[in-house]
């Protein structure tokens, strides 16, 4: 009974949230529809800036956690990185 009661409280929740999310999307292009053209076009511009730059840091860490068991296990791939600790000295 309690199960039934918490899993429609949920449901109820979520179909809130759904309709108070279309709510804010509606009143933000509502409110953007009232900018002048060269704002809007600035909102544009940044909006597409911030997708790309999330979308570009999720195939950067989608990547770095694939690649991460073999940089572990290929001993090939790390080499170099025991040069790391020794003075470096530049020839001229």
């Amino acid at each position: 009974m309690c199960l039934i009661l918490l899993l429609s409280i949920s449901q109820v929740i979520f179909e809130c949230l759904q309709i108070l999310s279309k709510m804010r999307t509606t009143e933000l292009i509502k409110e953007i529809q009232r900018l002048p053209m060269e704002k809007r076009i600035l909102v544009i511009e940044k909006s597409i800036h911030s997708i790309r730059k999330e979308e570009n840091s999720n195939l950067l860490k989608k990547a770095a956690v694939a690649l991460y068991p073999e940089y572990k296990e290929n001993k090939e791939l790390t080499d170099f990185s025991t040069l790391d600790f020794e003075s470096f000295y530049e020839a001229r």
